[in-house]
C-alpha cells in the first residue's frame, strides 16, 4: 500500500528531483511525513516567497527543473509572486501545493484558497488532483511542460484527502503525450534559408540575443555566427553570459540602461537578427525608432512572441540551438564588414574612461569582484540600481552565471535565488548583489543560511534610499524624494543575531580585502557597502524615449 503522498514524492524522484524548497503546514503534513525518510533533500525557507524564488534560482543554474512546496491558503498564496516571476523569464518550475480536502472545496474552508484560478494567468499549466491514481502521470506531464518548449512554471495543488489515499496498485506511468501541446523545435525550411541570404547581403548587422538563448543552450551557436560573419552582438538582461563581455564583438547589454555601442549599433543597423527575445519595452524604448532602418529575423520557440511588438520581416519558430546550427550550415564566412566594425569601435572608445573618484562606487566593487572571483563566480541580484549596476559593470563570460528578475523585476528575489543556485552548483562561488531596500523584503532567509551552513555570500550596495525609484524622482520630478528614503540599518549586527558572519565597508581601500574575506569564508557572508547615497545608474534611457536617446554617463 502506499499513500498518494509517497506517491507524489517517488514521482519526483523519477523525474530526477533532488532538492526542493519548501514550508511546512496543515495541509501538507502527509507530504512532510513521508519526507522524513525520503531521499529528497529539503530545505526549510523562512518564507514560502523565498521557496518559490530558490526554485527558480536552482532552475536557472542548472538548467533543471525546480521544485517548491507549500501548504494551503496562505502558504499557497505566498508563492504567486515566486511563479509569476518565474513565468515571466520562462524559468522551468513545478510548485506543489496543499489543498483542503476534496468534500470541502468551494466551501471557504480553513486556509482554502482557490490556488489554481489565482495562478492560471501565471503558470504554463496547473492541475488539481482528485485522485491519488492520477498523481504519477500529473508528475510526468508536469515536468515534461515545465522543462519543454517555452519553459516556465507548472502548479500542483493536491487535496489533503488525495495525499492520504492509500492505494495497493499504482498506476503505471505513460510517456507525456498533452493533446494541443508540440513545441516547434526544428524551424521551417524556407525560412532559414531566407534568413541565410538576409545575412549574407547585409552591410550592417547585429545579433540581439536573449534569456532564449540561455535556455537553449544555443551559447556555442551564437558565437559562432557572430565570429563566422563579423556580427556584433547585444544581449537582453537576460541574456547576459551568452557571450564573453570581453568578447571583441559583445557590444553588452541593450535598453534603457544597456551601452551607448549597442543602443547606436541597433538603431543604425540594416539587419538585426532577433534570438530568443521578446522585444521588451525596457530594450526597446519607443518601438517604432527601434531598429527603424533594419530588416528584422526572429527567432523564438513561442510564435506567440514573433510579431508581437515589432513587425518581422523573417519569422522562426523553433528552439534556437537547432535553428542556428541549420543556419551556420549553410553559410560561408563573411570579409570586409571593417567599416561597420571600426564604426562600433569608436563609440565603444567614447564611452569608455571616466573620472577615478575616491568615494566608494558601486562600479568599483562590482570591477573589483569581477576580477577576483574571474569566471568561478554566480552572481544572483535583487531589483533596482544594484540590478543594473552589476549588469552594467561585472564581467559575464558564461551562461547560467548571471540569475536575476528581469520581466517581474521582484525585489526580494536575489537571496532566496542565490540559496537555490548554490544547491544547484555547490562548487560555484555565489554572490547575491543587493540593495538596502530589497535586501530586507526577505532578510529573514538569513535564518536559512545560518541553519544549512550556505555559503551565499551577500553585497550590499547600501545607499539607504529606494535607490532606482529615488533616481528616477530626481531626474523627472524634481528632486522630490517622496517616501524613498530609508533609515540607517545595522545588516552585520542582524546578520550575526541569526549565526552570519559580516563586515561594513565605508572606505574605497578596504574594498577588495572586504571581498577577499567573505569569498575565502567557507560559510554565508553579508558585506555592507556605504556607497555614495546618491549615485545614479547612467547611461538611462527616458521613458517613452528611443534607445539612442540617452541621457547621463555611467558613474565609476
Amino acid at each position: 500500500m502506499k499513500t498518494g503522498a509517497r506517491i507524489l514524492l517517488e514521482g519526483l524522484q523519477r523525474e530526477g528531483a533532488e532538492t526542493i524548497f519548501g514550508y511546512p503546514g496543515g495541509s501538507v503534513l502527509p507530504i512532510y511525513d513521508e519526507l522524513y525518510d525520503s531521499e529528497i533533500r529539503h530545505i526549510l525557507v523562512r518564507h514560502e516567497q523565498a521557496a518559490a524564488h530558490a526554485a527558480d534560482g536552482y532552475a536557472r543554474a542548472s538548467g533543471r527543473v525546480g521544485v517548491c512546496l507549500a501548504t494551503s491558503g496562505p502558504g499557497a498564496c505566498n508563492l504567486v509572486t515566486g511563479i509569476a516571476t518565474a513565468y515571466m523569464d520562462s524559468v522551468p518550475m513545478v510548485a506543489i501545493t496543499g489543498q483542503v480536502p476534496t468534500s470541502m472545496l468551494g466551501n471557504d474552508a480553513f486556509q482554502e484558497s482557490d490556488i489554481t484560478g489565482i495562478t492560471m494567468p501565471i503558470t504554463k499549466h496547473n492541475y488539481l488532483v482528485k485522485h491519488a491514481a492520477d498523481l504519477p502521470q500529473v508528475v510526468r506531464d508536469a515536468f515534461y511542460i515545465a522543462g519543454t518548449g517555452r519553459q516556465g512554471p507548472v502548479l500542483i495543488d493536491i487535496p489533503k484527502d488525495v495525499m492520504t489515499t492509500q492505494l495497493e496498485e499504482v498506476p503505471p506511468v505513460g510517456t507525456a503525450r498533452l493533446r494541443g501541446y508540440q513545441p516547434t523545435y526544428e524551424g521551417h525550411t524556407l525560412q532559414i534559408e531566407k534568413a541565410v541570404g538576409l545575412i549574407a547581403e547585409a552591410a550592417r548587422p547585429v545579433l540581439y540575443v536573449g534569456g532564449g538563448v540561455i535556455a537553449a543552450g544555443a551559447s556555442e551557436e551564437v558565437a559562432r555566427l557572430a565570429e563566422l560573419m563579423l556580427i556584433p552582438i547585444t544581449t537582453t538582461l537576460m541574456g547576459l553570459g551568452a557571450i564573453p563581455c570581453d568578447h571583441p564583438l559583445s557590444l553588452g547589454m541593450i535598453g534603457m540602461h544597456g551601452t551607448e555601442a549597442a543602443n547606436y549599433a541597433v538603431t543604425e543597423c540594416d539587419l538585426l537578427i532577433a534570438v530568443g527575445v521578446r522585444f521588451d519595452d525596457r530594450v526597446t524604448g519607443k518601438i517604432e525608432a527601434f531598429a527603424p532602418n533594419a530588416r528584422v529575423i526572429h527567432i523564438d520557440i513561442d510564435p506567440a512572441e514573433i510579431g508581437k511588438n515589432k513587425p518581422v520581416d523573417v519569422p522562426i519558430v523553433g528552439d534556437a540551438k537547432s535553428v542556428l546550427q541549420r543556419i551556420l550550415h549553410r553559410l560561408a564566412k563573411k570579409e570586409g564588414r571593417d567599416g561597420w566594425l571600426d564604426r562600433i569601435h569608436r563609440w565603444k572608445e567614447a564611452a569608455a574612461g571616466g573620472a577615478e573618484s575616491d568615494v566608494l562606487g558601486p562600479a568599483y566593487i562590482l570591477a573589483e569582484m569581477s576580477d577576483l572571483l574571474g569566471e568561478n563566480g554566480i552572481i544572483v541580484t535583487e531589483v533596482g540600481q544594484n540590478q543594473m549596476w552589476a549588469a552594467q559593470h561585472y564581467c559575464f563570460r558564461r551562461p547560467r552565471t548571471w540569475i536575476s528578475s528581469g520581466g517581474l523585476g521582484t525585489m526580494g528575489y536575489g537571496f532566496p535565488a542565490a540559496i537555490g543556485a548554490h544547491f544547484a552548483r555547490p562548487d560555484e562561488t555565489v554572490v547575491d548583489v543587493a540593495g538596502d531596500g530589497s535586501f530586507q523584503m526577505n532578510i529573514q532567509e538569513l535564518g536559512t543560511v545560518a541553519q544549512y551552513h550556505i555559503p551565499v555570500k551577500v553585497v550590499i550596495l547600501n545607499n539607504m534610499y529606494l535607490g532606482m525609484v529615488r533616481q528616477w524622482q530626481e531626474l523627472f520630478y524634481d528632486r522630490r524624494y517622496s517616501y524613498t528614503e530609508l533609515p540607517p540599518v545595522d545588516f552585520v549586527g542582524i546578520a550575526r543575531a541569526y549565526g552570519v558572519d559580516g563586515m561594513r565597508v565605508e572606505e574605497k581601500a578596504d574594498v577588495r580585502a572586504a571581498l577577499t574575506a567573505a569569498f575565502e569564508s567557507d560559510g554565508p557572508f553579508v558585506l555592507d557597502f556605504r556607497i555614495e547615497r546618491e549615485a545614479n545608474v547612467f547611461p538611462m534611457v527616458p521613458a517613452g524615449a528611443a534607445i539612442n536617446e540617452m541621457i547621463g554617463r555611467r558613474q565609476r
